[in-house]
């Protein structure tokens, strides 16, 4: 299947189309499952370390700026050994 760009696309999820490929072609047949929770695992670390740092370490702010509850970012910097 080949997935055209569209014009309203970011560049993060032209990115992700990109990477994605590129793993299926190094797999070379190899089978694979769990995928999702593969690209959150590598996703998410990063996205929290960034948008905490842009936030100055407020955790109110961070959160707001994720759309997400305090204590669920308080619970996702716990899991990523982010303090």
């Amino acid at each position: 299947m080949n997935v055209q760009r569209d014009s309203r696309d970011s560049e993060l999820s032209a990115c992700v189309r990109k990477m994605m490929r590129q793993y299926f072609k190094d797999l070379d047949g190899e089978g694979v499952t769990n995928i999702y929770d593969m690209v959150v695992a590598n996703v998410e670390r990063p996205l929290l370390e960034v948008v905490l740092h842009h936030a100055e370490g407020n955790q109110t702010r961070a959160a707001e700026m994720l759309g997400l509850n305090r204590n669920t970012l308080r619970k996702k910097l716990t899991q990523h050994g982010i303090e």
